[in-house]
């Protein structure tokens, strides 16, 4: 299948509130478990699709918008499905360009911050997803945390200003079939590096 690249997308959408995904096993429970605190407005998912997730976010006035709708989660499966063999052939790519004409069409916004809840728990390959392609990217933009409504509500409280995700998108995400899961995050890029003989 040829992919055909649109030209440069222009600067993301950012909405006034600051939007929190949690993102883990039970995330949607979790936030449901926000519902009620001041300045927040949390929005399970449940049978919603993102984009309307994001419509109901973007109407809000809170101080935090909270929800489960992982604007990179079919980018996230692909990825961690590449490298761990289950993936279908082709398919990262396809989820990249998907995932980049919503966020282009500002159908998807990604947020201010990921939770991700209880990481030690999670295989290998999607803990380097979380803690390594994410966080390597915008590292205080993505924040572990223990996989409770309380907890999150606490780390709200606590979350710090920092780099925002790459300017340049497009080249980061397209970027993503060569970041190894082992080295993402690293200073390097976690890029293969080519391997050369010794004479």
């Amino acid at each position: 299948m040829e992919i055909h690249y649109a030209g440069r997308m222009p600067d993301m959408r950012r909405l006034t509130s600051t939007v929190v995904v949690v993102a883990g096993d039970g995330a949607g429970d979790v936030v449901a478990g926000l519902d009620g605190l001041h300045n927040v407005r949390a929005i399970p998912r449940g049978e919603r699709r993102p984009a309307e997730v994001m419509e109901l976010a973007a109407r809000s006035a809170a101080t935090y918008v909270v929800h489960d709708a992982d604007p990179l989660a079919d980018v996230a499966a692909a990825w961690t499905g590449y490298f761990d063999g289950t993936g279908v052939v082709g398919g990262l790519e396809v989820a990249i360009e998907a995932a980049l004409g919503e966020l282009r069409g500002d159908r998807l916004v990604l947020p201010d911050y990921y939770l991700v809840l209880d990481p030690d728990g999670m295989t290998e390959t999607w803990r380097h997803w979380w803690l390594g392609v994410l966080a390597g990217a915008a590292p205080v933009r993505v924040v572990p945390v223990h996989a409770s409504a309380a907890a999150v509500g606490e780390e709200l409280g606590r979350l710090s200003a920092g780099r925002w995700w790459p300017a340049d998108l497009e080249t980061w995400l397209r970027g993503l079939p060569r970041v190894v899961p082992d080295r993402a995050g690293l200073p390097s890029g976690g890029r293969m590096t080519p391997v050369t003989s010794v004479a």
